[in-house]
């Protein structure tokens, strides 16, 4: 892991797929604290379920960074 981003949280929306989920395991990667927000709904917007954010937290705990779930809006 990097540290140009230890110190500081970062709040990265949209990121239990895609785009948002590279974005918060690049900032975990480089020292960040992440709170991994993410609705859970489909593409639609309908729905709602935090599992792909725990995912993601799971996965930068298991690489040794610091996040937490949100999944509110």
């Amino acid at each position: 892991m990097g540290n140009i981003c230890a110190g500081r949280v970062a709040i990265v929306t949209g990121a239990g797929r895609g785009i948002g989920r590279e974005h918060a395991l690049l900032l975990a990667e480089n020292g960040a604290k992440v709170v991994v927000n993410d609705l859970g709904g489909d593409a639609s917007g309908d729905g709602a379920d935090t599992t792909p954010a725990q995912s993601v937290v799971d996965e930068i705990v298991a690489m040794g960074g610091e996040a937490v779930v949100n999944g509110a809006n």
